[in-house]
């Protein structure tokens, strides 16, 4: 959840222009979480990706529909393709999740 949490900071990062380093998890991408599982941390989690989400959709919304196409800022995509990659890796993500899960279930 956090490793989709970053992904849309660094989406909203690049729409933005804002430095890195500023994602409030230490690390990027990959993030190690508490071996035991609370609740609570859970919780914080969501949030994240919650809040995370936000401001990838506040700064895609902010953006003027004439800069789409144009290269993202500190990167090689056009904005509109790094909008439309945030719901597309979350589908993919999804779908590994489902695959996991039926993998657990006996034949």
């Amino acid at each position: 959840m956090v490793h989709a949490a970053y992904w849309k900071y660094a989406v909203w990062r690049r729409l933005e222009g804002a430095p890195r380093g500023s994602f409030p998890v230490k690390g990027s991408n990959w993030f190690r979480r508490p071996v035991e599982a609370s609740e609570k941390a859970w919780r914080a989690d969501v949030a994240l990706l919650e809040e995370m989400h936000q401001r990838a959709r506040d700064a895609a919304a902010r953006l003027p529909e004439r800069a789409l196409l144009k290269t993202a800022r500190s990167g090689k995509w056009t904005n509109l393709r790094l909008i439309a990659g945030m719901p597309l890796h979350d589908v993919y993500h999804a779908g590994q999740i489902q695959l996991l899960k039926r993998l657990q279930k006996p034949l």
